[in-house]
């Protein structure tokens, strides 16, 4: 593994603080809440603690705390989902929220067609690390990415050539098959490494499709779906003695959002990019650099 691969990208401060609100409110709120209502019930029946208290109605405060702790989910749900109504559009700069929110379930499922998966890539790394401290609900964890099979040729990526034509160019198509061999080895090496501590059963799997990079989709836990197309004549531009390329931006890229918890149509679209993934799937080649691919 390069050295780049093992210190990873780096998470802002605002991501580590927005991760350990996530993971903590619900807990000391729950605390509070069952804190109010045993103090509560005692100052009833315990005559030095009512006074130290100077209150008389401690037995209607306790009973309304704890009716707000057994129905606090159900109020944490109902406050976001009026608070968070949801978006038909995204920036690829915001997957790390939905990365978030998919870990939140016992079981994670994430996959991902498109280019490198870079965007994906670091906000996933950050939070299969922050499972060696916590690993919240989450007991599996399954990751795929499905990626162009850059050993092909190919005209996207490609070099610019003269008037605009794209010429192969197999050194930058071997760059890239690196970057993508790096990303998998880091999360594969994360995976492994909780999967041996035992509280997380994790595995991460990078494959190969036939084509060029042209829909960027990220399917979290089969229930949310986000889709864009990337602009395939975006170009890399390096020092002026350098030649051109045409490499989309997966970062720029905007993203339809279906789930479904929305009407009929979402779910028809949840379903059909779900089928299509997994059919890609079983077709898609697989890495030279995996142990188990054939020699």
């Amino acid at each position: 593994m390069s050295s780049a691969a093992g210190r990873g990208p780096e998470e802002s401060v605002g991501d580590r603080l927005k991760r350990f609100q996530t993971r903590y409110e619900p807990f000391a709120t729950r605390l509070l809440l069952l804190g109010i209502f045993v103090t509560g019930l005692t100052a009833q029946f315990v005559k030095p603690v009512g006074d130290a208290l100077q209150g008389k109605a401690f037995l209607g405060g306790a009973l309304l705390s704890l009716v707000a702790y057994v129905l606090y989910d159900t109020v944490k749900e109902l406050a976001a989902a009026l608070r968070a109504p949801t978006r038909m559009q995204v920036k690829s700069r915001e997957l790390g929220s939905f990365v978030t929110e998919a870990f939140e379930a016992r079981s994670v499922e994430i996959s991902f067609l498109g280019y490198t998966g870079e965007t994906l890539y670091n906000a996933l790394y950050h939070r299969l690390e922050g499972f060696f401290d916590d690993p919240g609900p989450t007991r599996k964890v399954s990751i795929r990415f499905l990626v162009p099979d850059f050993r092909q040729p190919m005209i996207v990526p490609s070099r610019v050539g003269q008037d605009g034509v794209p010429v192969d160019d197999e050194e930058f198509r071997k760059r890239l098959e690196d970057k993508c061999q790096e990303y998998d080895r880091s999360l594969s090496a994360i995976a492994q490494r909780l999967t041996m501590l035992g509280r997380v059963t994790a595995e991460c799997e990078y494959r190969f499709y036939q084509g060029i990079p042209r829909d960027k989709v990220c399917i979290f836990n089969r229930e949310v779906v986000l889709h864009g197309l990337y602009d395939v004549t975006a170009r890399t531009m390096g020092f002026s003695s350098e030649p051109e390329y045409y490499d989309p931006k997966g970062y720029q890229t905007d993203l339809n959002v279906w789930s479904r918890k929305d009407n009929d149509d979402s779910k028809v679209a949840v379903a059909t990019w779900n089928k299509h993934f997994d059919d890609l799937w079983s077709l898609a080649g697989i890495p030279p650099w995996h142990r188990s691919a054939p020699v």
